[in-house]
């Protein structure tokens, strides 16, 4: 009887064993399989649409709904030999990294999305990674353009984290060599909107490039409105230019003010002032010798079909010309749909393989190619206004 009983209770232990191993491998397969596709592709939307950045999120949910359609009304995206389409999941992150966060578990673990577009901010993106990386579900950013946005702070690549944007050290180093080999402006003026690491991070990379001596470095914060004494005191200082890295809503004021106060120097700013909005509050004939960095410049991409039917297709839906945000985030759901082709899988671990590979992508914005540390390398275009109306652009690569 003892026998008997030790011999049940060894087979009942190993039994035990195999169920809580069997377990584990299930848990652990789980965890790194992501996401699987039914009848729909599930693609979330994790972006601002209220909030202080609510104007960006709702020009990327714009650019994001047209591409659907797009892709939808041809039949869908090719996976292996059926085509299936796409059904989007918008959620609102308000603006908030929290709610960020929040929002992407909702759309990983709820809404069983293989792929998430956004957040439209670097802060709210980043708070989103942890759980886009548990998930196992990529996402791409249209705007996140903190140089550190796609890596762990080992220095190592996230996974699953890319975006179709350039980024920050890129854009302030391309401001600091156009300033001084077209402008030829040997002496500059900062202005420096703090108020995130978007301002500053342009600065550091613009001030690292710039070879020139920098006369005044001044910074100011979201929401501002008088910016005279900072430019007052500008005005009895010799400068050739001044770098203004910032948003349209800030920018726009400045570009005003500084017209106003005499101050002709050229003014350079980042793709925060790429809208049609900063020369409706600067004042048409104040918004001359101003320029800004832009991922997507409706000029230059006249000579580009993708971007030329884009263009038409927007006008006809919204009725204005698409926007820098619309541009990205439009094509930042291509580049999915270019993931799941080459991969010829809609699974989200196998989205993040495709991404990753990703090479000559023909968007809206150029021809984009990931890199190492998943980043687009692409060509930016630099803007030049007068009157309020883009009279030249530049192409750096």
């Amino acid at each position: 009887m003892k026998k008997w009983e030790k011999q049940t209770m060894k087979i009942a232990a190993l039994g035990a064993m195999a169920l809580t191993l069997a377990g584990c491998a299930t848990a652990k397969s789980s965890s790194s399989q992501g996401n699987n596709p039914g009848k729909t592709i599930k693609i979330g939307v994790n972006m601002e649409l209220s909030g202080s950045a609510a104007g960006y999120g709702e020009q990327q949910k714009q650019g994001i709904q047209l591409a659907v359609k797009k892709i939808n009304k041809s039949g869908g995206i090719k996976v292996g030999g059926t085509k299936k389409k796409i059904q989007l999941v918008i959620r609102d992150n308000k603006t908030s990294n929290t709610t960020a966060a929040s929002v992407a578990a909702q759309l990983v673990n709820n809404d069983k999305v293989v792929a998430v577009v956004g957040p439209a901010t670097t802060s709210a993106g980043t708070a989103a990674i942890p759980n886009m990386t548990k998930a196992a579900v990529p996402s791409v950013s249209p705007s996140a353009t903190d140089p550190d946005y796609t890596l762990q702070k080992s220095g190592k690549v996230q996974k699953y984290i890319f975006r179709a944007c350039y980024q920050n050290n890129f854009q302030g180093a391309t401001a600091a060599t156009f300033v001084t080999k077209n402008l030829k402006a040997k002496r500059v003026a900062i202005l420096t909107d703090n108020s995130s690491d978007y301002g500053t991070g342009l600065t550091k990379a613009f001030k690292k490039q710039y070879r020139g001596t920098v006369v005044s470095s001044q910074t100011f914060q979201e929401g501002d409105k008088d910016f005279n004494a900072i430019l007052t005191a500008l005005k009895h200082k010799k400068i050739d230019a001044i770098y203004a890295p910032g948003y349209y809503s800030e920018i726009g004021l400045i570009v005003k003010q500084a017209r106003q106060a005499g101050i002709k120097a050229p003014i350079v700013g980042s793709d925060g002032m790429a809208d049609a909005k900063l020369a409706q509050i600067a004042g048409k004939s104040n918004a001359t010798n101003v320029y800004y960095m832009t991922p997507f410049s409706t000029k230059a991409s006249a000579t580009n079909k993708v971007a030329s039917k884009f263009m038409s297709a927007y006008k006809a839906k919204y009725g204005s010309t698409a926007p820098t945000f619309s541009a990205l985030a439009y094509d930042s759901v291509y580049m999915i749909k270019a993931a799941i082709e080459k991969e010829g899988s809609a699974n989200s671990v196998k989205i993040a393989d495709g991404l990753a590979k990703l090479k000559n992508f023909k968007g809206v914005t150029g021809t984009t190619t990931i890199d190492k540390q998943h980043n687009p390398e692409k060509t930016i275009s630099i803007e030049q206004l007068t009157n309020g109306v883009v009279s030249k652009v530049y192409n750096v690569k």
